[in-house]
This record gives structure tokens, C-alpha cells and sequence, in this order.
């Protein structure tokens, strides 16, 4: 599904794929972010045969007829790190990139967490 936005000059159309990468981006920047947990190996295995960084891994959009979009996103962490903190982080850094790169609002954005991992052994 697309998201349309409605501007002076015509209407932007934006695929669930161009906002699962602003999203991805967004999260792998924050500290504590060790990587995404893959949603659909299938699709990840593929982009990564071809060579293609791909930030949409572990990023679900949800977006209905009204415009309204939620996003879930799945992570694995690093050990040590307060998970409540690198959760709040997330949300507050997906929502500012959303509304500043694509100017949308997110309705939700939710954080799953899907491992711990042990950095540096």
C-alpha cells in the first residue's frame, strides 16, 4: 500500500518500502542498536546475494485507506544497554526522521526487541 501526500504542485506517492528504509536508518543509528531481526528472510537473503544494504530489514508498515500509518520495528540490542531507554530513543528518532524526510506522522511506532547480543566477544 502507498501513502499519498497531497502538495501545491501534485501528489507524492511513497511505498511501504521507501518508508521501511527511512525507518531502518533511523533505528541503526540509535546507541544499543546492534542490528534488525529479519521479518522475511527470503526478501533479506535475496538483497543481500545482490550486494544491497538493506535498512527496510526488520521494518513492518501497516498504512490504511485514511493515511494513517504504524510501524513496527524489530531489533536486536547490545548487552548492557537499559532497553527501555534504547526503546524510548527509537521511537522518538523514527518519529522525528518520518516527519522531517517525509513530512508523515506515524499513528504508532512499535519496538520489538528480538535479541540480546554480546558485543565485542
Amino acid at each position: 500500500m502507498t501513502v499519498k501526500i497531497n502538495t501545491r504542485d501534485g501528489q507524492i506517492e511513497l511505498t511501504d518500502d521507501v518508508i521501511a528504509t527511512i525507518v531502518g536508518g533511523a533505528a541503526t543509528e540509535i546507541f544499543g542498536v546492534v542490528g534488525m531481526a529479519s521479518k522475511n528472510a527470503i526478501k533479506d537473503n535475496f538483497q543481500a546475494l545482490l550486494g544491497r544494504e538493506n535498512y527496510s530489514k526488520g521494518v513492518v508498515v501497516r498504512s490504511n485507506e485514511a493515511g494513517d500509518i504504524e510501524v513496527d520495528v524489530y531489533t536486536v540490542l547490545s548487552y548492557g544497554t537499559k532497553i527501555s531507554e534504547v526503546s524510548r530513543n527509537i521511537q522518538e528518532r523514527v518519529t522525528f526522521s518520518l516527519e522531517n524526510q517525509l513530512g508523515i506522522t506515524a499513528k504508532a511506532v512499535n519496538v520489538y526487541i528480538q535479541n540480546i547480543k554480546i558485543v565485542g566477544e
